[in-house]
């Protein structure tokens, strides 16, 4: 490439933290101990230099099992200190900030933690309780499970419904934006099997086995696949919960059948089953949270994960307690405490630990794609 053409594409001034990257994955290419390790290492070998495009994109395949910081030959006290797990992280951080929809709205990742979680929940529960004061509504009555009759329906359809589908525009929004980025070397579009293969290693949680089968490193250099455990318990546990609430809206718009359900209601059980799995899951991460090695460089995310795992902890509690007592006369004070974890819960979509999820989706997908590129272009050599 001529100087002339040189001047013509842009140059992106890369963070310390993209820089970092950048060096790290350089020698990581030069040595490829780890080349078998998590997806990042084939999508690494396919590249002779990184892009700011490239750096984002492996942050984000990134899954932070530990496996290459306690298999490497460089990692500290070396002096190259090259510590994968904690450049991507850091990396990680920075691109959710720097993709959100709004974008001044990015900030707030660094903020999702527990004092604010805690804070919003408190918030929304006072105002809730105080538009059941002002309605007149007798908060330790007998009211059979209906919560109705506490919240008129279409209310709670309309507002929770609104800010959900908000939050989802919003994070989808800024997945547009990382995919934009990242995908633009694709020469492909996206075929059905990139989908299939990308779905599957998102739902089994595939590089949470350290791409070789054992597991993630938590503490020090011994292999566990509890950290992929107790993740299965919290995705799985809110899909469940998330089917509950779909199957018990087409119960009430399309078979008439309006809340509340029995206990033994498909509802009921998809929730009680989906709710004990956002008990098991979120205490197992919180305690692998304190637990972990330092050295794989979370450290500024921690906060946000933090904030994450109390908050679907707080969630799923209330919801279970809800669900135990909806008979009591302490139903209505559950509800509202449960309604405003929830409230608060949809308002962090965008902007918390749940949004890593999709940007490590993306990019799995476009792995995916990358993969079956390089294998159809080995075939025909």
């Amino acid at each position: 490439m001529n100087e002339a053409m040189k001047q013509l594409i842009p140059v992106v001034q890369l963070s310390d933290n993209e820089a970092e990257v950048k060096r790290a994955l350089q020698i990581c290419n030069a040595c490829r101990y780890c080349e078998t390790f998590c997806a990042v290492f084939p999508a690494m070998t396919k590249r002779l230099e990184f892009t700011q495009a490239d750096i984002h994109y492996m942050a984000n395949l990134c899954h932070n099992c530990g496996a290459c910081l306690h298999a490497c030959q460089y990692a500290p006290p070396h002096e190259f200190a090259v510590n994968i797990p904690q450049a991507m992280a850091q990396v990680r951080l920075e691109t959710y900030q720097e993709f959100a929809v709004p974008a001044s709205f990015g900030a707030i990742y660094k903020k999702t933690g527990i004092t604010l979680v805690s804070v919003m929940t408190v918030a929304f529960f006072l105002v809730m309780l105080l538009g059941v004061w002002l309605n007149g509504t007798n908060l330790f009555g007998q009211y059979q499970g209906n919560f109705y009759a506490i919240f008129p329906h279409n209310f709670l359809a309309v507002l929770f419904g609104s800010v959900f589908i908000t939050a989802f525009v919003l994070l989808g929004l800024g997945i547009v934006k990382f995919w934009k980025q990242t995908s633009k070397i694709i020469p492909e579009g996206v075929a059905q099997p990139d989908i299939l293969q990308a779905s599957k290693n998102v739902l089994t949680l595939k590089y949470l086995d350290g791409g070789h089968g054992k597991g993630c490193n938590e503490e020090d250099d011994r292999y566990t696949q509890i950290r992929r455990v107790f993740h299965h318990f919290t995705m799985y546990g809110f899909l469940l919960c998330f089917l509950a609430t779909s199957v018990a809206t087409f119960y009430h718009y399309f078979l008439g059948l309006g809340a509340p359900y029995s206990y033994t209601s498909l509802p009921v059980i998809l929730g009680t089953l989906g709710g004990l799995g956002l008990v098991v899951g979120p205490l197992g991460l919180l305690y692998l949270n304190i637990k972990r090695d330092p050295m794989h460089g979370d450290a500024k995310q921690k906060p946000m994960d933090r904030g994450f795992i109390f908050l679907l902890l707080i969630v799923s509690i209330t919801g279970l307690a809800l669900l135990a007592f909806r008979d009591s006369s302490a139903m209505a004070l559950l509800l509202i405490v449960h309604l405003a974890t929830v409230m608060t819960f949809f308002l962090t979509i965008p902007f918390g630990k749940f949004a890593h999820g999709f940007y490590r989706s993306a990019a799995l997908l476009k792995f995916a794609v990358e993969e079956r590129i390089s294998k159809n272009k080995a075939k025909t050599k």
